[in-house]
């Protein structure tokens, strides 16, 4: 490497590199490495579109699997995550048609989050909006099994759109019967409580009011108790505390943290609540117990190098999964409070990106900040493939991910669903 040069390999020589500034010919480090992920990015692009998908284990294909199954050489479970692996490497892309009652309205924003509910019926969607603000809308799957991938939008035209960092299925009444949405004002910020069934396309007259709405300082995170000790309660991570609220009787509870709580969630089985922060700690509170001051509530203390941007347990509960700033996504053992698995190859420096954890096929799926979607074998941290961004990167067009075996509900299609810019794309198995 030469100061204020860059070494072009097609052209076999070497490139003075201007200040950024230059309006005539900017040539930078930062558009050289642009152009190079760019040209990586449209090459995996044209590999997909010609099929050319190899499985990452050697020798593994359906017949050598099923083969080794009628020989008793694989239990079931090895076999069916084996297959699973299989699947995702045949995984091709179609784009979903979007339908709206309000067709004026239907792929003109771009997609910020999706969130699918616990069955995988129905998506809560953001969508970034031209004057600044946001706009929600709901998308029912159920259209996603038929041979045109066709989704009904429903839009709530009747809330105002504050931007949203942070937002969670809640089930109040019901399962998934509620939505927390964790937005900024100018300041302060707001976390709010909304009934799913504002966005239908019933009578406007029927529509229920909000259920909970209060300012509090930038939100970063929230979540949902299911735990019947901790019954309609919800956390919302914010700056250096964390707070409780119990949405029907307003009871709030407030813990006192040394950093930015930037993700959260609930466990099921204990009434327990688990905190990532900017710091790189990860700990847990036990809800049930009254305020304290100091630290001395914490009970499980983890820590990364990093800030911690999305927290997962695991059905059992013995394990987290946790990503952070520095690209690190790393299995705990909360019964050792060690790191039991670290996943190679995500890309992050900034963003607050989730993970998605489906024990049931053994896959971890995460979108990096470069914009390519990874999928891990949980089992053994195996980097299952890697799917390139139809749209070209940049920090406003990065994908937002759910994956399921159930998208539609039970008898629904299994694959993947990616929202990037104003489309939505469904990765279905073959």
């Amino acid at each position: 490497e030469l100061p204020g040069f860059y070494y072009d390999s097609e052209k076999n020589r070497y490139f003075r590199l201007l200040p950024g500034h230059n309006n005539y010919n900017p040539l930078t480090k930062e558009s050289i490495q642009y152009k190079a992920m760019e040209c990586k990015r449209l090459r995996l692009l044209e590999e997909e579109e010609k099929q050319k998908k190899k499985t990452t284990r050697a020798g593994l294909n359906s017949s050598m699997l099923l083969q080794k199954r009628q020989l008793g050489l694989l239990s079931s479970t090895s076999y069916c995550r084996l297959v699973h692996e299989l699947k995702v490497n045949c995984m091709q892309r179609r784009k979903i048609e979007i339908h709206s009652p309000d067709s004026s309205v239907a792929g003109t924003n771009n997609f910020k989050i999706i969130v699918a509910d616990v069955a995988c019926e129905r998506i809560f969607t953001v969508n970034d909006v031209e004057h600044g603000g946001c706009k929600y809308g709901i998308i029912n799957l159920s259209g996603l099994g038929k041979e045109s991938l066709t989704v009904e939008m429903y839009d709530n035209l009747y809330f105002t759109n504050r931007k949203v960092n942070s937002v969670c299925w809640a089930s109040l009444t019901h399962p998934d019967s509620h939505l927390c949405l964790m937005g900024i004002a100018e300041t302060p910020g707001c976390a709010s409580l909304l009934p799913a069934s504002l966005f239908s396309s019933t009578n406007p007259g029927d529509r229920p009011g909000m259920l909970c709405s209060f300012k509090i300082s930038t939100a970063w995170s929230c979540a949902w108790c299911l735990n019947p000790q901790a019954d309609n309660c919800f956390s919302t991570g914010l700056t250096r505390r964390v707070l409780v609220t119990n949405v029907v009787t307003g009871h709030r509870q407030t813990f006192g943290t040394s950093s930015d709580v930037l993700a959260q969630q609930f466990a099921t089985q204990t009434p327990v609540l688990y905190n990532g922060c900017r710091s790189g700690e990860i700990f847990s509170i036990d809800v049930r117990q009254r305020n304290r001051k100091g630290q001395s509530w914490k009970a499980i203390r983890l820590f990364h190098d990093s800030a911690v941007t999305s927290i997962r347990l695991l059905e059992a509960e013995h394990y987290v999964m946790a990503a952070d700033m520095a690209g690190k996504i790393k299995l705990w053992d909360l019964r050792t409070a060690k790191c039991v698995k670290q996943y190679e190859g995500h890309h992050n420096e900034y963003a607050v990106l989730p993970l998605h954890v489906n024990e049931e096929e053994g896959l971890l799926t995460a979108v990096g900040q470069d914009c390519y979607t990874r999928i891990w074998s949980l089992q053994d941290a195996h980097l299952l493939r890697t799917i390139p961004s139809p749209h070209p990167s940049s920090k406003d067009a990065i994908p937002s991910v759910v994956f399921s075996s159930k998208l539609g509900g039970s008898r629904g299609v299994p694959g993947l669903l990616m929202a990037v810019k104003q489309d939505l794309y469904h990765f279905s198995y073959n």
